[in-house]
């Protein structure tokens, strides 16, 4: 099919939604259509500094244009759902702000409908469209690392408490969209146990660990702390046979891959010395693969366009977002039963696939 310019609305004018406006309008494969928001002078701000887009503050009148081939929603995660459903039932391509909903449930009801409907349901997993984590993916797929034994992620910093949700909901949302985007298959965890402290009495979890277990034998940590007096952005994935380390905060050598590890080879022997003499250790080269310098967002809605144009799924589609939430939910059921492992509720993505 030949590219086409589509035409882009964008839902929310607050925080995230310029960016999305911003790229929308820079983009050779969109034009920004309109902005809407109930703020009719923050949408004007917005429109008027990207192409001077149409204002609107009703979501009723937007999306019954026939102009506007997709919305983009940047609004509280509490909302996304009435407004998703409402735009997939009048015919649009949809783009969700992470979280994909505020609950499994409701990302199950918007996967379903964007199903039945033939059209595109994305997540705007923003980390998965950086050169980094997209070159993170591609090693992983053509073997380069190996089998994959572990993912460690540590995301620290000295941020604000926030009101409505604790640091794992807030912080950890970013790391597993990035474990599900680089891990083939996505991130399906036979488990999660999660353990939180909050030291400072706020009433919710400030500092967290994740645990799952993948069904390869794998395991995936993740570290989350809103209370560190460092930043630290940093994601390790051991594999049979080499080592990646992600620095986001390393602008120089975002990414380092050492051909260093650990060999281990079974022999059916008795004996504590011929046990040890099976471990090795394996002392190669580090190398950075060379990146190129692309914006994120601006690969995100090009990646959209593409879906839209090729109808297929998006890379970072809306059951991704579903898997994100999967985890998030079972990490709260675990935190609330003391860290017992929490088997992730099922989605409706095999019965979706048949």
């Amino acid at each position: 099919m030949d590219q086409k310019t589509l035409r882009a609305a964008v839902v929310g004018a607050g925080y995230w939604g310029p960016n999305l406006a911003r790229n929308f309008a820079a983009s050779d494969r969109w034009e920004l259509a309109a902005v809407c928001d109930l703020d009719a002078d923050r949408a004007g701000r917005v429109a008027s500094a990207h192409g001077g887009a149409d204002v609107e503050t009703s979501l009723t009148a937007l999306l019954a244009r026939d102009d506007i081939d997709a919305v983009a929603i940047a609004t509280p995660a509490g909302t996304h759902h009435a407004i998703a459903m409402a735009a997939l039932r009048a015919g649009k391509h949809v783009v969700v702000e992470k979280p994909l909903a505020d609950s499994a449930s409701a990302a199950d009801e918007m996967v379903a409908e964007a199903h039945a409907r033939g059209l595109v349901l994305m997540t705007d997993h923003t980390f998965c469209y950086t050169p980094a984590v997209r070159k993170i993916r591609d090693l992983i797929a053509v073997g380069e690392l190996g089998d994959i034994l572990y993912i460690d992620s540590v995301r620290i910093n000295l941020g604000l408490v926030q009101p409505d949700v604790d640091v794992f909901w807030d912080l950890a949302p970013h790391d597993l969209s990035i474990v599900d985007f680089v891990l083939p298959g996505g991130l399906r965890p036979v488990s999660v146990a999660a353990h939180g402290g909050d030291p400072l009495g706020t009433g919710k979890a400030c500092v967290g660990y994740l645990f799952l277990p993948l069904a390869s034998g794998a395991v995936v940590n993740v570290h989350v702390n809103w209370l560190s007096p460092t930043k630290i952005r940093r994601i390790t994935i051991g594999g049979s046979r080499r080592t990646l380390v992600w620095d986001d905060l390393n602008p120089q050598q975002r990414l380092s891959v050492y051909d260093r590890g650990v060999n281990y080879e079974q022999i059916a022997a008795d004996g504590e010395e011929r046990r040890a003499a099976t471990v090795s250790y394996r002392l190669g080269d580090t190398w950075s693969p060379a990146l190129p310098e692309q914006e994120a967002l601006g690969l995100m809605v090009a990646e959209l366009a593409d879906a839209i144009t090729q109808a297929r799924a998006p890379l970072t589609d809306g059951r991704a977002g579903r898997r994100v939430l999967g985890v998030l939910e079972a990490a709260s059921a675990s935190l609330a039963a003391g860290g017992t492992a929490i088997t992730p509720d099922p989605n409706r993505e095999l019965e979706l696939s048949a």
